[in-house]
């Protein structure tokens, strides 16, 4: 009898087909747009692909060992997963993360047994949590696995978000959008995608001036991602903070589809390129889950 280790359930989440919100007019187009749920991982969100990909790659070379102690600069996600893995593999965690995000991010984390150091958001948010873990390495605290410069994140969609969307629409995608925040997701996926079909559209959203929504970043020259690379996007389109969270709630009352304000912003940008085709077959990844969202007001109460 076999029985699997909780690691062994992140991946091959579902792809399921939007209903209501595209319209008549998308449908008559022959436009269907899907959403891989990454909230049934078991962490909650798409970050525990390249939590484990990070872990696994840096103990095979010898960069780790279990009883270390890990430091992760993470506006939320990518926390959770960590602490959740380091818990499973026999790590000790220390998280650093903006003092203005979700209550629900930040009792998940401690519930995993992770200590948080929580920053103020005024003094530079996730670029100073940043700045703080890489000096917490220097001084020997522990080791950062670095999700922003770390190959073995973008890795993980390659090796497996990647293969799985081409599967499950049976080589079939026309377009695939992401929200861009770390870029590992829409790195890996692009760059397999592309291996499979030179042609596959790879659209990117990042938040509209002024806008603030978690997951999703505009970054400043100097702290943009290492993994990132441009040539890798064919197009990039913003979101609002607005729009964003509008969707995330139409998504749940409309679809069933109960997820966080980026997931919501690529399905705002999804919609957008259906406007503009035909025939074609739209994946946007809903990187999480919204219940760690209902202490911010997103959702009504």
């Amino acid at each position: 009898m076999m029985h699997s280790t909780i690691d062994r359930t992140i991946g091959n989440t579902p792809l399921v087909r939007l209903q209501r919100i595209p319209g008549a007019d998308v449908a008559a187009r022959g436009t269907v747009i899907l959403g891989k749920l990454e909230g049934n991982n078991p962490g909650g969100s798409v970050k525990d692909r390249p939590v484990l990909s990070m872990i696994r790659g840096a103990e095979a070379r010898g960069e780790i060992h279990p009883g270390d102690r890990l430091i992760e600069a993470t506006s939320g996600n990518t926390g959770i997963a960590m602490a959740m893995i380091a818990a499973m593999t026999g790590y000790r965690m220390t998280l650093i993360m903006p003092d203005n995000l979700s209550a629900e991010r930040r009792a998940s984390m401690r519930a995993y047994g992770a200590e948080l150091i929580l920053t103020p958001a005024v003094q530079g948010g996730m670029e100073y949590a940043r700045d703080l873990a890489m000096t917490m390495q220097a001084n020997g605290e522990g080791r950062v696995l670095d999700q922003f410069a770390n190959p073995d994140n973008p890795r993980a969609h390659y090796d497996t978000t990647g293969p799985e969307i081409w599967r499950d629409t049976q080589g079939g995608i026309t377009h695939f959008v992401s929200a861009m925040g770390t870029t590992g997701t829409i790195m890996g996926v692009s760059r397999f995608l592309r291996e499979q079909e030179a042609g596959v559209m790879i659209v990117g959203a990042q938040p509209s001036e002024g806008s603030q929504i978690a997951g999703i970043r505009k970054w400043s020259p100097a702290y943009q991602p290492k993994i990132y690379q441009p040539s890798e996007v064919d197009r990039i389109e913003q979101v609002s903070q607005a729009d964003a969270e509008e969707m995330a709630r139409r998504l749940a009352a409309e679809e069933g589809i109960f997820c966080g304000p980026s997931a919501a912003g690529a399905c705002v940008i999804a919609l957008r390129v259906a406007a503009e085709v035909e025939n074609a077959t739209i994946v946007f990844i809903v990187c999480d889950r919204g219940d760690r969202y209902l202490s911010t007001g997103l959702f009504p109460g």
